[in-house]
């Protein structure tokens, strides 16, 4: 890896030096750094075993890869998987079960991506699949050494196991194993995708850092970032490394992902120009880089994610309690009346659909309608329990702005059980949703909850 341009500032050469070294006074003291700083070198790393691992995709000769993970496990290769058109590839990170139960497991191959294997999610999704296969020559794991998973995966028989570098957390791990197993799989060349990294100018990365962090502290934190239609799936994988890294200490910069130009007081707009699906490695690096130095900028810590694992905590306690409270939820049909009488300026509204996958287009239709309906302020939507382990942490530990509406069903999607589990999939996802409220309560968030089957009925 080359150091900086000459004509790079004095600063960023400075932060780059620092960064790279890994120096952990970057960041507040007892900072997690030192042992998060792995994706750093992770391209060159990768480049080096990149014949191995086409060589080894090369042999899998199952028609459909089902890639079971959540947050910076999944995010990353669905960006992939869009940016490259392929329909090998199924990414499943929820727990709907109308969702789960509609995935087509004949002749697939059942990648199980997780850090640790302690993802709840990942565990029951994994559960649904063995169930339904148990052939472990039609498993693989992508996971740290030494962990639960990789222990599991062994005991098992999986095909392969992959064992990633531990310094890595998992929302800068899309140029590692994490990233690049089922980039293989799905067609792209790994060795060509690591170079694009390599290239990134990173004196640029690290002036944008410097940027969007000094934005956010003068009150510009909304930032908006337009792709095109065909990198829209990008706009997931910047908004939970953005938001999951800043966003804690009631500071962070807020990741606003959108198709069109929005412009207000609090915005910092930005585009993403992506020439073809390689070039989206040059992209991960350059965000990667730039979002360690911004939480240099705000003074916190970009490595770790506390608020994440109050909402897991939130969710065993409800699961404990069965069965499930009916929580109270308004009509859906007055959202808008009800954000135009709580929305102050400089807010942003967080829309949280757990509902079943397929209604992208209805959820980007009404979070245009809602910025919109209230002069164009900032707004994000989402899929849950996805968000939760991405930009989760942003809506509890970030800036109080936040104005979440809760969207969940009127009743359970579809019947599904978990084999070996308490409770069904319906049950999980009611539970997360359940969890979720109570961190946003608890947190003194602004939270309105509604019951609908289609995103259709909000408004």
């Amino acid at each position: 890896m080359s150091d900086l341009l000459p004509d790079a500032s004095a600063d960023a050469r400075t932060l780059w030096n620092r960064l790279r070294d890994g120096d952990a006074s970057l960041w507040p003291e007892g900072n997690v750094s030192p042992t998060r700083l792995g994706w750093i070198e992770s391209p060159q790393r990768m480049l080096d075993g990149a014949a191995e691992l086409q060589s080894w995709a090369a042999t899998i000769t199952q028609r459909r890869i089902v890639l079971l993970g959540m947050g910076g496990s999944s995010l990353g290769p669905e960006v992939l998987r869009s940016a490259s058109g392929s329909d090998r590839l199924v990414v499943l990170d929820t727990t709907d079960p109308r969702t789960v139960s509609g995935v087509d497991l004949d002749d697939a191959l059942v990648l199980v991506s997780s850090k640790s294997g302690g993802t709840l999610e990942v565990q029951a999704l994994l559960a649904h699949c063995w169930d339904r296969i148990g052939d472990p020559s039609r498993f693989v794991a992508i996971t740290d050494p030494s962990t639960p998973m990789a222990a599991l995966a062994a005991e098992r028989g999986f095909a392969r196991i992959f064992e990633n570098d531990p310094d890595i957390g998992g929302r800068y791990s899309v140029l590692s194993y994490f990233g690049l197993v089922p980039a293989a799989l799905t067609g792209y060349d790994v060795a060509a995708l690591c170079r694009r990294a390599l290239a990134v100018d990173v004196a640029e990365a690290v002036e944008l850092g410097l940027a969007m962090g000094a934005a956010a502290l003068e009150g510009r934190d909304k930032v908006t970032i337009k792709t095109t239609s065909a990198m829209a799936a990008f706009g997931l994988w910047i908004e939970q490394l953005i938001a999951e890294s800043t966003g804690k200490q009631g500071k962070g910069c807020i990741p606003v992902p959108t198709l069109e130009a929005e412009e207000g007081d609090d915005r910092f707009a930005l585009a993403v120009h992506v020439g073809e699906a390689h070039d989206l490695a040059a992209e991960f690096y350059r965000w990667e880089i730039a979002t360690a130095i911004a939480g240099h900028v705000l003074g916190i810590d970009p490595f770790d994610e506390p608020n994440v694992t109050e909402s897991k905590e939130n969710t065993a306690k409800v699961l404990a309690s069965l069965p499930l409270d009916a929580a109270p939820a308004e009509d859906p049909g007055g959202v808008l009346e009800w954000l135009e009488g709580t929305v102050q300026p400089g807010d942003y509204v967080s829309l949280q659909a757990y509902l079943p996958y397929g209604e992208e287009a209805a959820l980007e239709t009404l979070r245009r309608l809602v910025r919109d309906r209230l002069g164009g302020v900032a707004v994000t939507a989402g899929y849950g329990p996805r968000f939760l382990h991405s930009t989760g942490q942003l809506h509890k530990g970030g800036p109080p702005s936040v104005v979440a509406v809760q969207i969940v069903p009127t009743g359970p999607t579809a019947e599904l059980d978990i084999p070996g589990f308490p409770y069904d999939f319906g049950t999980l996802i009611g539970a997360q949703a359940a969890g979720d409220h109570q961190s946003l309560v608890e947190h003194g968030r602004r939270v309105l909850r509604v019951r609908a089957d289609h995103i259709e009925e909000v408004g």
